[in-house]
C-alpha cells in the first residue's frame, strides 16, 4: 500500500530534498507539495494526502493554523483525516505545543536523518500518532508549566472527562506520561489491542483527532502533572 504524503514548507530546497528523499522510497509518493499555509489547505482538500509533512513557520499562514484548518474541514464522507507531521528548526519551538492542540500527530526536527524522517512517516501512516512519545511529553510539560504565547492553557478538570470509564480514564493518563501502548499494557495487565480500543473510544468521546491531543488534554484536566504523574502515578 503507497503512503501519499503532501510536502508543505515555504523554503524551496528544503522541500525539493523531503520531495526527492519520499520519491525515491518504496510505498510513499508524494502528491503534491505547498510554499505556505493557505496553498497546504487548498491541496489537502484537493489531493486527499494520507499524511502531510507542515512547516511551522511560514507566510500568509501558519502550519498550525493551516493543520487546524485542515483537520476541521475534514468530514467523515471525505475519509479518514490526514495525519500532520510537523516540521520544526528547534526541538522546544514554542509553536510546537500549539501544533499538537490542533491535533498535529507529532513533530520533527528540519535536520532529522533520512531514515527517522521516513519511519516517522510510515509511523504516522499507520496509525501511531506519537512515533516518540517522550518528546512529546516533554513538550507538553514544558509548555504547560508557561502557556504558549497567546494561547493560556486551560486548567482543572474538564465536564467531557467524566464521560470516560475509570478504565479510559487510567489509559488516558498512562499515555499522557509518555508510555507506549506496551507499556501501558504492561502496566495494566491487558493486550495491547485492549489498549489501542480503550484510546480511540476517548479520543471518539472527547472529539479528538489524534494521540496527541490526548496527551495535552490529560495534562490540562490535571489527570497528569507536569514534572510527574498523575493523582495516582507513582
Amino acid at each position: 500500500m503507497t503512503t501519499r504524503v503532501l510536502v508543505v514548507d515555504d523554503q524551496y530546497l528544503i522541500r525539493a530534498g523531503i520531495v526527492g528523499l519520499l520519491q525515491a522510497t518504496d510505498g510513499m509518493t508524494v502528491v503534491g507539495e505547498a510554499g505556505d499555509g493557505e496553498e497546504a489547505v487548498a491541496q489537502a482538500a484537493r489531493l486527499r494526502p494520507d499524511v502531510i509533512l507542515m512547516d511551522i513557520r511560514m507566510p500568509r499562514m501558519n502550519g498550525i493554523d493551516a493543520a487546524r484548518r485542515i483537520l476541521a474541514d475534514d468530514t467523515e464522507e471525505a475519509g479518514p483525516p490526514p495525519r500532520i507531521l510537523m516540521l520544526t528548526t528547534f526541538d522546544l519551538d514554542e509553536y510546537v505545543y500549539r501544533a499538537l492542540r490542533a491535533g498535529a500527530s507529532g513533530f520533527l526536527l528540519k535536520d532529522t536523518g533520512p531514515k527517522r524522517l521516513l519511519a516517522a512517516v510510515a509511523a504516522v501512516a499507520g496509525g501511531d500518532a506519537l512515533f516518540a512519545p517522550s518528546v512529546t511529553r516533554r513538550l507538553v510539560e514544558a509548555f504547560t508549566r508557561t502557556s504558549a504565547p497567546g494561547e493560556p492553557v486551560p486548567v482543572g478538570r474538564r465536564p467531557e472527562i467524566d464521560q470516560l470509564t475509570a478504565r479510559e480514564t487510567e489509559v488516558l493518563r498512562l499515555a499522557g506520561t509518555g508510555r507506549s501502548n506496551a507499556e501501558i499494557a504492561e502496566r495494566l495487565f491487558i493486550s495491547e489491542a485492549t489498549v489501542k480500543t480503550h484510546l480511540n473510544r476517548t479520543m471518539a468521546k472527547l472529539d479528538l483527532t489524534s494521540r496527541a491531543q490526548a496527551v495535552v488534554l490529560a495534562y490540562e484536566t490535571g489527570l497528569v502533572a507536569p514534572g510527574g504523574g498523575g493523582p495516582h502515578a507513582p
